[in-house]
């Protein structure tokens, strides 16, 4: 229940980075700076991976003490997708059901020092 609070006013209070703002990460995905550091956002069917880095670089950064979660928006569809630290550096998630062409994918995220911050791609 704290968990969506959370996200709940993190979507409310966050500004999300401008579409135009957006850079190739190294594993090839849309990648925007948010909250301190660099978001990656990969997507492979029911899968979204958030791959993180130092901001403007790429060295991968630890996700441990990390939160986050997605809103995927595509047609009429909206889902609200939990993040959990996987691996290294990356932050993963299953949606209930395919991600579509055209989605538009907002994320919230709180870093281990507590910066937050959220950001929206155009998938």
């Amino acid at each position: 229940m704290r968990i969506i609070s959370w996200i709940v006013a993190a979507l409310l209070l966050a500004t999300p980075v401008a579409a135009e703002d957006y850079e190739k990460g190294p594993n090839g995905g849309l990648m925007l700076d948010v909250a301190g550091i660099d978001a990656e956002l990969l997507t492979s069917g029911n899968t979204v991976t958030i791959n993180v880095f130092e901001a403007f670089k790429a060295k991968p950064v630890s996700t441990k003490g990390y939160v986050g979660a997605v809103l995927i928006a595509g047609g009429p569809a909206r889902e609200t997708v939990t993040l959990a630290p996987q691996g290294e550096n990356s932050l993963n998630g299953e949606a209930k059901n395919p991600i579509p062409a055209g989605a538009t994918i907002t994320l919230t995220i709180k870093t281990a020092e507590g910066k937050s911050g959220q950001a929206k791609f155009k998938k």
